[in-house]
């Protein structure tokens, strides 16, 4: 079973709920050259959503916000793991984890439906490390 795993930092942003606020915004970050890893959206009611944003450059993302205003909250840390889908491949990485007793209280996954996924857990600051370091064969 392969995989990579790494630890990663992720930071929230609410907006509007219109697709129109959410889809600016992240072309707008795009073109400041803001890339991401990962990126989720939860509604927190009915007049806004809230954008999780793993960027790939940490630092890339917090001077862009400066630059332009946007107010971030984070950053936190979490494990991004990729690789090889196969039957079990997300119990065997929480067994990993589970053994040096990291407390996982919330993780997200998907597969590319052509063998391989994505799977990020959310972890408690002072066992990010411990957690990304459980994952490193």
């Amino acid at each position: 079973m392969a995989y990579t795993a790494r630890k990663v930092e992720y930071f929230y942003i609410t907006v509007n709920t219109t697709v129109e606020e959410a889809y600016q915004l992240l072309v707008n970050l795009a073109d400041l050259g803001v890339n991401f890893l990962a990126m989720t959206s939860i509604p927190l009611g009915p007049a806004s959503t809230q954008l999780t944003l793993f960027p790939e450059d940490t630092s890339r993302l917090v001077t862009v916000a400066r630059q332009t205003g946007l107010t971030l909250t984070g950053p936190y840390p979490a494990v991004l793991v990729q690789g090889d889908d196969e039957i079990g491949a997300l119990a065997h990485i929480l067994e990993h984890v589970r053994h040096e007793n990291v407390d996982v209280y919330a993780s997200s996954g998907v597969t590319d439906g052509k063998g391989h996924y994505g799977y990020i857990l959310y972890v408690r600051p002072e066992q990010a490390d411990r957690a990304a370091r459980a994952l490193v064969k």
